[in-house]
């Protein structure tokens, strides 16, 4: 196995005087008579690791001076205390190897800061930077801790597919799949013929899968890449994105609420712990007051309203929304940021929402007009989780399934298992890439994506 050190590592482990190797990519190098400095990040860690290249090396004059930011070398040297300010060790070199040069006239990252739009433009070089390399630690960590958390609480991970004939939503918004050429999708069922002998799409949710192997193992999530062919050009939208979803059978609204919340909670404070320098970046950079949030998210309970009591509180809060409030239509991002930014000032669970604004599989409260659905809200982003008891009664099922308009037979393995051994369960979908959003406190989804798709766009 391979085995390379890490800046990071040598920043936390090594005792002065140490040998060290380590490779990475050239910041900036500043010249001071006979000795260059250079700043060099390997990707692990926020903070540069300054080495001292003398002109007693063998390459000093002929390659060491000529070294340009985006340059990629090996070091070997010693570990030395430091005289500069805000860096507690450098290395004095022994040798400095070149392995790939940049050319200054081209390479496209200087050391200034550059506009996130002109980052998307060079998406294979843009995690090269202090902002986008943190984003990409962040998003690391969380996603380890995801799995950590539900592994500590007995789930079982599933991998749901990514191709599908089931439209989880409802709501016609999938990329199709097809070995066939546009001139042979034809005929009353122009996909007889295709390579599934249906129509197939990339999936918009794992969520019916995940509630097969709940109703079979009892706990289990999944996480994985979803698919949305909407036309959104938002700040919120991305045609590509990852989802976490679990599922939990005998398990009500109430729990449903009790594992979300302690999830959120809990990623809180593994980015709090382990991101604590990237934190720092963006708190000075990106978002003020972004320590001081996360930590309010950690250490204090969320509020519960339903979704009259929302909407009570919308009216008559004296504010003009773009969007009406009135009761039976869906909540807009204002109003969602109003209740948790202004009116709690803390993540909001809204429950119990009108039927008629719901997908099919959310189980029918015994009012006929809501059902048992909840959505939880953060500041700066709106709704981070939404999720719902299941509907697991057959006749009510079925019966909502026919009102939108759903084909009962193609979805007979969807109502089996409530024809065998049906069991009250629940679930939640978390859009990873608005939890990226929420911890980091970007502004634009696209830059919490290494490669984000949208419409017209899917760099690399």
């Amino acid at each position: 196995m391979v085995q390379m050190t890490r800046i990071i590592e040598i920043f936390r482990q090594q005792p002065v005087g140490e040998a060290v190797e380590f490779s990475g990519w050239l910041r900036t190098r500043r010249d001071s008579g006979g000795l260059a400095f250079l700043e060099i990040n390997d990707g692990s860690c926020l903070a540069n690791l300054q080495v001292i290249a003398e002109d007693h090396l063998n390459n000093f004059e002929t390659e060491v001076k000529k070294l340009s930011t985006g340059c990629s070398l090996r070091v070997q040297g010693v570990l030395v205390a430091s005289p500069a300010k805000g860096q507690t060790v450098e290395v004095r070199a022994e040798s400095v190897t070149i392995i790939g040069w940049a050319d200054p006239e081209t390479y496209p990252l200087q050391k200034k800061r550059h506009s996130f739009e002109f980052l998307r433009t060079i998406a294979h070089l843009r995690s090269r930077t202090n902002a986008l390399g943190a984003v990409a630690r962040v998003r690391s960590a969380l996603s380890f801790a995801i799995h950590r958390f539900f592994h500590e609480h007995g789930f079982l991970q599933v991998h749901t597919p990514v191709i599908t004939t089931s439209d989880c939503e409802g709501a016609g918004e999938m990329f199709t799949v097809t070995a066939l050429e546009p001139g042979q999708l034809q005929g009353a069922q122009p996909f007889a013929n295709d390579f599934f002998g249906k129509r197939a799409g990339l999936t918009v949710s794992g969520q019916l899968q995940a509630e097969i192997f709940a109703l079979s193992h009892g706990l289990v999530y999944t996480f994985g890449p979803t698919f949305r062919a909407e036309n959104s050009n938002t700040s919120r939208h991305l045609a590509e994105f990852w989802m976490l979803e679990p599922e939990m059978a005998f398990c009500d609204l109430r729990g449903n609420m009790e594992v979300a919340e302690a999830m959120i909670k809990s990623l809180a404070a593994t980015a709090l712990t382990e991101c604590t320098a990237d934190l720092e970046l963006f708190e000075q950079f990106i978002a003020k007051g972004l320590i001081e949030k996360l930590s309010q998210v950690r250490d204090r309970p969320f509020v519960h309203l339903t979704y009259t009591e929302a909407v009570a509180e919308l009216e008559r809060s004296g504010k003009t929304f773009e969007f009406p409030v009135q009761w039976g239509i869906d909540l807009q991002a204002e109003h969602e940021r109003y209740l948790c930014e202004e009116m709690a000032k803390a993540p909001v669970i809204v429950t119990n929402y009108p039927e008629t604004i719901k997908p099919f599989y959310m189980r029918l409260d015994d009012d006929g007009r809501t059902v048992a659905a909840m959505d939880i809200l953060v500041a700066g982003i709106g709704e981070l989780v939404g999720g719902s008891q299941r509907e697991e009664r057959l006749d009510v099922l079925a019966a909502r399934m026919a009102a939108a308009g759903l084909d009962l037979e193609q979805y007979g393995w969807y109502l089996d298992l409530r024809r065998f051994g049906s069991v009250p369960h629940a679930g939640f979908g978390l859009g990873f890439e608005r939890l990226v959003q929420f911890v980091t406190g970007m502004q634009n989804i696209r830059e919490v994506i290494p490669f984000p798709r949208t419409p017209g766009s899917a760099p690399c």
